[in-house]
């Protein structure tokens, strides 16, 4: 239900805001409003999970509020109130996630590899929205938008208590100070690359709606499009545990970064040609799934104990919060200034540039990452 939300609010609600009659710089700041709320809402209830324990709790309250804040959008056309009321959903929103996954790597244990099985459900509620509500808004409106995210948001608090909580490990004297771990070269570059990479997803997150509209692209043709980005990523998760077994975190890391980059420039360039964004959705597999995947494997290393919940917080503020932030709300700039093409090659440099950061500053060998 999570990432259903987004499946609902990442293709269409940029859809919605046009609808109502703002324009591209508009709604890339109301968009960023998204991403904005995850620089400060993960670590706050990331500090209560780590010292007050109970993060189901902080996950069902987190999930309620966002429900209850999103009650009052219907009816709101203005541009103050309308980001007013999304900072308020999406700061309990974006508050639930790293608290839950927090849980779920309690429940692996050591087998962490396993992560990628139970995180394609994710992706599976997105593909179902995606499609669905492009049906819906089809035939109906952008205003049916609305409702699915009513729907979603009652779903995500519904099944939040079904989960219990499970205690964590008990290494925590063994874990340094948090500043100290952060100040590693390694970590620093990794959150450097993470806040790259989500930065360089701004057009698409913001804008890849509205620009295959733009092209002639139906609501429902642009549904299947998004949704066979998150397919491959379903698929690329089944298989994700084999992967990682044979090539280190970082390495995958490194060339989902590269491919991330291509992706940028397809889809800037050629949106004419079927057959490539076709190509440019299935990088998806790569440009999300891969590098997250690698991802949260990182920041389980680098960050145990009594840092569990800060750690999975950080990389989500820094990378989907300030990251995406900063992209989506460049984006508008971008494409009102120098069009889309501009704003996807700009995409691709800054995805090549956190390659760089992976590159340069993270051993890529297996033996290298076993000694984290």
């Amino acid at each position: 239900f999570y990432f259903a939300a987004l499946g609902t609010l990442m293709p269409y609600w940029g859809l919605y805001l046009q609808s109502l009659g703002f324009d591209a710089f508009a709604i890339g700041s109301l968009m960023s409003i998204l991403m904005a709320t995850k620089i400060v809402a993960p670590n706050v209830w990331g500090w209560l999970g780590d010292h007050l324990g109970h993060r189901m709790v902080i996950v069902r309250l987190a999930s309620l509020l966002s429900l209850l804040a999103f009650l009052a959008m219907p009816g709101t056309t203005g541009f103050v109130q309308i980001a007013l009321i999304m900072t308020l959903y999406s700061f309990f929103w974006n508050a639930s996630l790293p608290q839950f996954e927090a849980v779920i790597f309690n429940y692996l244990g050591k087998h962490v590899e396993r992560y990628s099985r139970l995180r394609l459900w994710g992706s599976v509620g997105f593909i179902v929205t995606v499609v669905l509500v492009g049906r819906l808004v089809d035939s109906r409106g952008t205003g049916v938008v609305l409702t699915a995210l009513l729907v979603v948001f009652a779903g995500i608090f519904l099944s939040s208590l079904l989960v219990k909580d499970r205690p964590g490990s008990s290494d925590q004297e063994e874990q340094p100070s948090i500043w100290i771990v952060l100040k590693t070269p390694r970590v620093m570059a990794f959150f450097a690359a993470v806040f790259l990479m989500q930065m360089s997803h701004g057009p698409y997150y913001a804008f890849y709606s509205i620009y295959l509209q733009d092209f002639g692209y139906s609501k429902s043709s642009i549904g299947v499009l998004w949704s066979i980005g998150v397919l491959a990523e379903v698929l690329l998760f089944v298989f994700m545990h084999r992967i990682m077994s044979r090539y280190s975190a970082a390495l995958i890391l490194l060339v989902s970064l590269v491919l991330a980059s291509l992706r940028w420039l397809l889809i800037g360039w050629f949106p004419e040609v079927l057959s490539l964004l076709v190509l440019s959705q299935v990088l998806h597999a790569a440009s999300f799934g891969s590098f997250h995947a690698a991802a949260i494997h990182l920041v389980h290393g680098y960050f145990r104990g009594r840092h569990q919940g800060r750690g999975q917080a950080l990389y989500s503020s820094l990378s989907f919060g300030a990251g995406g932030a900063l992209g989506t709300f460049a984006s508008g700039i971008l494409w009102e200034q120098w069009g889309a093409p501009f704003a996807y090659t700009m995409a691709s440099a800054v995805a090549l540039l956190g390659a760089w950061c992976v590159w340069h500053f993270i051993p890529t060998s297996t033996t290298e990452e076993k000694r984290l």
